[in-house]
């Protein structure tokens, strides 16, 4: 219907267009004769089809620009060949030979000022409802980004945008398309003077140390907060509606990403068979996702979880499509069984191996201790054991800050599996074993963030386990980075750990949170607020404050965000009479003795909770009885 309306315009400003050139060749208004009727029947057809041929009306009118004009410019051009031919060259009495030259310039000037004032009365139109009844938002950045930001609202959104916001004093005082430029000093005033419901942040180049200082600014005016991605998320320059997010909690951290190392991320990946152990799961389908585009000859997925496996390797063929030279194979299997980690092992051969598969959720570990500790341990101890043995150069161990002075089962299973490595290292190994430790993943399954965005979504409570509780913080990517660069470097033993930085209050993030979405925390202070914050207690095993470092004075690497510890280990012989204790008492389902072994291997570990006691008693009477 759209394309027949502009059709029909069209050739009325065609039949137009006819009028004014015979008007202006012969300085009289003649609407109705056979010299003018002649002139529409040749401009009409032709027109018509030099617009086809040029796709005039596969164009939208409203969002008319540049490129249409050329379009409409070829279409006139074409629609002068037959009118100067016929009315020039050949020649019709009574019809002015310059009537060929005219009309097509007429038409080309009347189409375009239609397109013109069809686009910007629309734009203007919708822009005046919206003010009406759509929310009010304001831009923060009138900077490149702003701008496209801007018009996709004025042509796009379900939103009035009210004005732009900007710290560039040269800018302030401004309009973009008639939208004004403020100073962010006035943020405050205008909040309440133009009714500013929302604020989306058009600063994809800022670094994030720089965006926490602006969000921090905005938590005060309970505003809902969007944000375009960083800068390498965004294609060409081209910013839409659709881009935006929600303010993501990385950017609450106050600290830019570790930059990566490529020559160290591609060391020992390249052009090898790379095997990677919990394929399915946060950490290991992002090592994944890094690892095949640093080309290995064969990647090897092994995960006892079909879904997962599943699910990473569909991810990554449809990734690598057809012609690829990585080959990837995936393999359903439990490696807590000497049996199955053996003949993996045997069959592929890998030259590096990055062991991530573990059993991770605090309370359910400390709740199953005898699984944990299976998987966990002898998971690692069979997968360390025949890498070893059919050659591996490298073998990583994804660790966690857990397993400093842990206070659960969970943590002490991982430091654990440290000292398999590090034992195994202080034997002359020719396999590089080395273990990377790191905090709390963002968006990890069983993650905070997650939970606290559905609480908000529900309009509350967001619970939370203690409001003094703090915990470092980094990205899946940026924890495969940190992984694979480790691994690159690492000599034999070695436990590296991530400068961080400062710990996050999870109470501090849960107010931020709810603060970006636009609403208000409910407090003693402020009884009429949104939503709630409850504390339920801290979990069985948790700890208040994690730590990444059992000793002082960590050593410098290469790497200007990477220290490696230095840390007590246990020699092969002693460790290995510990493990075969253990491996007796998990067969018998003798949880106190299994734990026995576990405080005399690691002797930090302390039980954080009398919950923690009382579930391990409940577990072990079961076992029992």
């Amino acid at each position: 219907m759209r394309r027949l309306i502009a059709v029909a315009m069209d050739v009325v400003l065609c039949v137009v267009s006819v009028w004014l050139a015979f008007s202006i060749r012969i300085g009289a208004w003649d609407l109705i004769s056979p010299a003018v009727g002649m002139a529409i029947a040749v401009a009409v057809p032709s027109w018509l089809l030099a617009a086809r041929w040029c796709g005039v009306y596969r164009s939208i009118i409203r969002f008319a620009g540049g490129r249409t004009m050329i379009d409409l410019a070829v279409a006139c051009l074409l629609l002068s060949l037959p009118m100067m031919t016929i009315f020039m060259f050949v020649g019709i009495p009574h019809i002015p030979r310059t009537i060929g030259v005219l009309q097509p310039l007429l038409l080309m000037l009347l189409l375009a000022l239609s397109r013109i004032a069809i686009r910007y009365a629309i734009v203007d139109v919708l822009h005046v409802v919206r003010q009406r009844q759509g929310s009010r938002v304001a831009i923060y950045g009138a900077g490149k980004a702003g701008q496209q930001l801007g018009f996709a609202i004025r042509h796009d959104g379900n939103a009035s945008l009210v004005c732009y916001l900007d710290d560039d004093a040269g800018l302030i005082g401004h309009r973009i398309d008639g939208v004004p430029i403020f100073g962010t000093d006035e943020m405050g005033e205008l909040v309440e003077d133009l009714g500013i419901d929302e604020i989306l942040l058009a600063l994809p180049s800022v670094p994030r140390s720089r965006r926490l200082e602006i969000v921090e600014q905005l938590q005060s005016y309970s505003l809902k907060v969007r944000s375009l991605p960083s800068l390498a998320n965004i294609m060409d320059g081209q910013v839409s509606i659709r881009d935006l997010r929600e303010v993501q909690v990385e950017e609450l951290l106050g600290r830019d990403p570790v930059p990566p190392d490529e020559k160290l991320l591609g060391e020992a990946i390249a052009s090898k068979v790379v095997l990677v152990s919990g394929a399915g799961g946060s950490i290991g389908s992002e090592l994944c996702r890094q690892i095949v585009a640093r080309h290995p000859r064969q990647l090897i997925l092994v995960d006892h979880s079909e879904f997962s496996l599943y699910t990473i390797l569909t991810e990554l063929e449809e990734h690598l499509g057809q012609g690829s030279q990585t080959e990837i194979i995936p393999e359903l299997a439990d490696i807590s069984e000497a049996a199955v980690a053996a003949r993996i092992m045997d069959r592929y051969r890998p030259q590096t191996v990055f062991h991530a598969a573990a059993y991770k959720h605090v309370p359910l570990v400390e709740a199953n201790p005898i699984s944990g500790l299976r998987n966990n341990v002898f998971g690692t101890y069979n997968c360390c054991i025949e890498a070893e043995r059919v050659g591996a150069s490298r073998f990583i161990l994804v660790s966690t800050d857990k397993a400093v002075r842990p206070t659960n089962v969970m943590g002490a299973s991982k430091r654990m599996c440290e000292l398999i490595l590090q034992a195994r290292a202080a034997e002359g190994s020719d396999t590089v074993f080395s273990m990377v430790r790191f905090g709390n993943v963002l968006g990890s399954s069983g993650s905070v963030v997650p939970r606290f965005r559905t609480q908000i979504a529900a309009g509350g409570p967001i619970t939370l386990t203690h409001r003094e509780v703090t915990r470092f913080f980094m990205t899946i990517p940026e924890a495969a980075q940190l992984v694979m660069q480790a691994g690159a470097m690492a000599k034999g033993g070695e436990v590296f750990v991530l400068d961080m930085g400062q710990s996050i209050k999870i109470f501090d993030l849960a107010c931020s949170m709810i603060q970006l979405s636009g609403c208000t925390v409910r407090s003693e202070d402020n009884p009429d607020g949104d939503i709630a914050i409850e504390e339920i207690g801290l979990r069985p095993g948790e700890k208040m404050y994690e730590e990444l470092l059992l000793g002082d004075n960590p050593q410098p690497t290469d790497h200007s965000r990477i220290m490696r510890a230095q840390e007590a280990k246990l020699s092969w012989a002693e460790l290995s009479d510990l493990l075969e204790t253990l491996d007796r008492a998990l067969a018998d389902g003798d949880a106190v003795s299994a734990m026995r072994v576990v405080r005399h291997a690691v002797p930090d570990y302390v039980r954080s909770t009398p919950t923690n006691a009382a579930i391990l008693e409940r577990d072990v009477s079961a076992v029992s009885g």
